[in-house]
């Protein structure tokens, strides 16, 4: 198979990144897929909840396929940004012909209160990556203490308060909720996940004392807790003997610290909601009062990597509010808003165009429609001058000593996959990235 003799750059090769190449080859490009982690997949590999084996093996599976293309050649181990390996301007400089960024929201949004980087707070994407052992983060000291208060309430939530249930078996877990029982992000697979351990009787409570405020709004309180304790009929086995609860109209007003300078609490005000465009709006009432945890997880959201070298727009990189090259009415080429122009050829997917969106299968229809958008620019310059793929790669090879490439990570799969079995294990993980780079140079020439 041959390609159109253009070569895309694609940094970040999680689901988005991944799913792009398959449709920028598909389209006849030459496609270089960089990713700074050793093992691709991203959140795929490294934020599904660490026992959905089956599902993550039914990615990797399709992820290998891709990486099989010999139109779609795999950088792995390879930072793309200002600090890294290559810059946004390297890549130009070498001559690809575009570049579609992928590398999803790799920064954590602050909360923007006093005492949020005490020790004893932790970002939700920090405790994630720990758990499903992503160097750096599954060497990171992570001190849990007893009782944990986990700032959100989506999916991510869930799957924190999943690990702290069965894994971690602490005392207690709530989960502070800005807005009200019936507004909550997680769906009921994941409630199901943890109901066995749902503190009925103070869900009940929380309910109870939101219902005035529920019904003024239209929203139905039985509704609400029927959605609950649902889950609790389906829910799995207890695991341990955690308390769970969720505390609704709470919003985190300062982290208090003891003698040594570590988290002890949280201070918390009271909400209540006013009708918005958009969904009713949580707005402070001015009464406090304090959580008495020893550990605080924010799961509030994340936002992009500033030291890539694109221009941001708040917690996102900026993109063109009058696309060129639009795509089902949405736009993916990235924007200066500052300048007020296009960054030319440079195009985001997944949530790197906006973040916290969607999971796997939203990614692979942003990935599709921006590989599009790509395409689509491609033909309008087709009179470019371009550097010869052979060209970029000779370049790229002489920059890159330490580049893990597909072939490489078969290898590191297979010994793996050995590994869980020898052990009998559903999964096992090598854990840093120089363990990993040990298999991968022990296979070569084998």
């Amino acid at each position: 198979m041959t390609g159109s003799g253009l070569m895309v750059a694609v940094i970040g090769a999680g689901p988005a990144g991944l799913y792009a190449s398959k449709q920028l080859a598909a389209d006849g490009c030459e496609v270089a897929l960089f990713n700074k982690d050793i093992k691709p997949g991203g959140l795929a590999e490294y934020g599904i909840y660490l026992t959905k084996h089956k599902m993550k093996e039914g990615l990797r599976k399709q992820f290998r396929a891709i990486l099989a293309d010999p139109l779609v050649h795999y950088y792995g181990n390879t930072r793309v940004g200002k600090d890294g390996d290559l810059t946004l301007a390297d890549l130009r400089s070498l001559g690809f012909a575009a570049v579609l960024v992928t590398t999803g929201a790799q920064a954590a949004k602050p909360l923007g209160i006093a005492g949020e980087n005490l020790p004893g707070v932790y970002h939700a994407k920090d405790v994630v990556y720990h758990y499903n052992l992503l160097p750096p983060f599954s060497r990171m000291p992570m001190k849990v203490g007893r009782k944990v208060a986990i700032v959100g309430a989506g999916n991510v939530m869930m799957d924190i308060a999943h690990w702290l249930i069965d894994e971690k078996q602490v005392d207690e877990v709530v989960a502070v909720v800005r807005r009200g029982p019936a507004e909550v992000k997680f769906d009921k697979k994941e409630l199901e996940s943890v109901a066995a351990n749902l503190d009925l009787a103070a869900l009940k409570e929380e309910i109870s004392h939101a219902t005035p405020l529920m019904r003024s709004l239209g929203q139905d309180p039985e509704a609400a807790l029927a959605f609950y304790t649902e889950a609790i009929h389906k829910a799995e086995p207890h695991t341990s003997r955690t308390r769970f609860s969720l505390r609704f109209l709470s919003a985190p007003r300062e982290c208090l610290a003891n003698d040594n300078g570590s988290f002890c609490g949280l201070v918390v005000e009271e909400n209540t909601l006013t009708p918005a465009d958009g969904g009713p709006k949580p707005v402070g009432t001015g009464l406090l009062s304090i959580l008495n945890v020893d550990t605080l997880i924010l799961a509030i959201g994340d936002r992009v990597d500033d030291l890539l070298g694109l221009p941001l727009n708040g917690n996102q990189y900026g993109i063109h509010p009058r696309p060129a090259y639009p795509v089902e009415g949405t736009s993916y080429e990235a924007y200066d808003p500052v300048k007020g122009n296009a960054v030319d050829g440079v195009f985001m997917a997944g949530w790197a165009r906006q973040a916290s969106t969607g999971l796997v299968g939203i990614a692979r229809k942003d990935a599709t429609n921006a590989a599009s958008a790509v395409s689509q620019y491609l033909a309008a310059n087709a009179g470019k001058a371009q550097a010869p793929v052979q060209n970029i790669q000779a370049e790229l090879d002489g920059r890159l000593p330490y580049r893990v490439d597909a072939a490489d990570i078969l290898k590191l799969e297979a010994y793996e996959q050995r590994q869980a079995a020898d052990h009998g294990l559903e999964g096992f993980k090598l854990d840093t990235n120089d363990q990993m780079l040990a298999v991968i140079q022990a296979g070569k020439g084998s």
